[in-house]
Order: structure tokens, then C-alpha cells, then sequence
């Protein structure tokens, strides 16, 4: 997505570490038409794969996975990371270390809200290391549902998240925007042409 990779290279800020910041696209402001395009466009993706259900993590994925979830008219369910006191019965846990926040992050759904047999596609802000999208595909295959794509907003491809994804459940995985390569003075997206040659 053109808009939204224009959006990072001007908001965007590294913060060593492999950590990019995009809190005013993502993560903390959002611009509405932008986040609407981006569930469009993950309909239009992943619109054949006939998904039933939409699971994300929050809070960063909620909103570009609701707006696909109304594109392609699904429920969306985010996996909690504190459990409410409403929430009780039947809960599907996993935990993922928290690249941002250090330490390990719970995640967890009521079982009445991932039913068995249904076709599941995982939405989420970023693809690095893959392993928030590994326990949410933990889950999914604990439901006994089917998985059928992940695709996230922003992919750092140099991370390896995508290749593990790919070995471990042989689903389509497709990111909006996929960064090559990063740091303080630079980003560079896959679909970029090389670097030095004028077009």
C-alpha cells in the first residue's frame, strides 16, 4: 500500500533495536480512511480463503482487523492480555515474549468466541519475530478450527517471523507494508526499486 508505506517513510522513527515507531498511524493516533483502506485491501487479499471469523491480538491490531472483518462481514475476536472478571468457562491461553514491553504477554479467549470448525485468518500490527502470530495460531489449531492466512500491516521481512510462519503452517502470510531493511536514516520496502537505479 502506497499510502501507507508514504505514511511511515514520513512518521516513522527507529528506535534501535529493531524497533520502529509508528504510533501516530497505529498505535496510539490513527487516521480513519487510512485504517479503512487497510481492511479493504486485507479483504481483497484474503477475501478467497473464504475466512469465517477474524482473531487478532490487542490493542495495536484491533482496528485494522475490525475494518477488514466489516469488508468481508465476520466477527473479529481479539485475544485479551488480562483476563476480565466476565470472562469465564472454557478459556484458550497462550503466552508470546513481548518484543516492545520485555517479558511475556498472556493471551487469551473465550472458548464461546473461537467455536470449533471455523476458517480463521489472524490480523496484527506487525510481523517481526512471528511469535504473537505463532501462539495465535497455537490457539486457532487448539479451537480445532482451520487457518487460513495472516496478514499483518507492517512486516520487518529480516526478522524471519514470515519463514516460520510459512514452515510451521503452510498458510498464505501477507503484510501491507514490508520493510527490508531499517535504521535511523533509512527504510527500504520490498516492492522498492533498487537502490541506485533512477525510474
Amino acid at each position: 500500500m502506497d499510502a501507507l508505506k508514504d505514511k511511515i517513510r514520513a512518521e516513522g522513527q527507529y528506535l534501535g533495536d529493531g524497533i520502529l515507531k509508528i504510533d501516530g498511524i497505529l498505535n496510539h493516533q490513527m487516521d480513519p480512511k487510512l485504517i479503512k483502506a487497510m481492511g479493504e485491501e486485507i479483504a481483497r487479499l484474503f477475501g478467497d480463503t473464504k475466512p469465517t471469523r477474524i482473531l487478532t491480538a490487542e490493542v495495536s491490531g484491533i482496528a485494522p482487523a475490525v475494518m477488514a472483518a466489516l469488508a468481508l462481514d465476520v466477527p473479529l475476536v481479539y485475544a485479551r492480555k488480562h483476563k476480565p472478571r466476565t470472562m469465564y468457562g472454557p478459556v484458550f491461553l497462550e503466552t508470546a515474549p513481548s518484543h516492545t514491553h520485555g517479558g511475556e504477554t498472556n493471551l487469551l479467549v473465550a472458548a464461546e468466541y473461537l467455536p470449533a470448525g471455523e476458517r480463521v485468518l489472524i490480523v496484527d500490527d506487525f510481523l517481526a519475530s512471528g511469535k504473537t502470530l505463532l501462539a495465535l495460531a497455537r490457539m486457532v489449531v487448539e479451537a480445532k478450527c482451520t487457518l487460513v492466512g495472516v496478514c499483518c500491516v507492517v512486516e520487518k521481512l529480516f526478522e524471519g517471523g514470515r519463514e516460520k510462519l510459512k514452515q510451521q503452517y503452510n498458510v498464505p502470510v501477507e503484510s501491507l507494508a514490508v520493510i527490508t531493511y531499517l535504521d535511523a536514516n533509512r527504510i527500504d520496502f520490498a516492492d522498492d526499486p533498487p537502490r541506485g537505479i533512477e525510474v
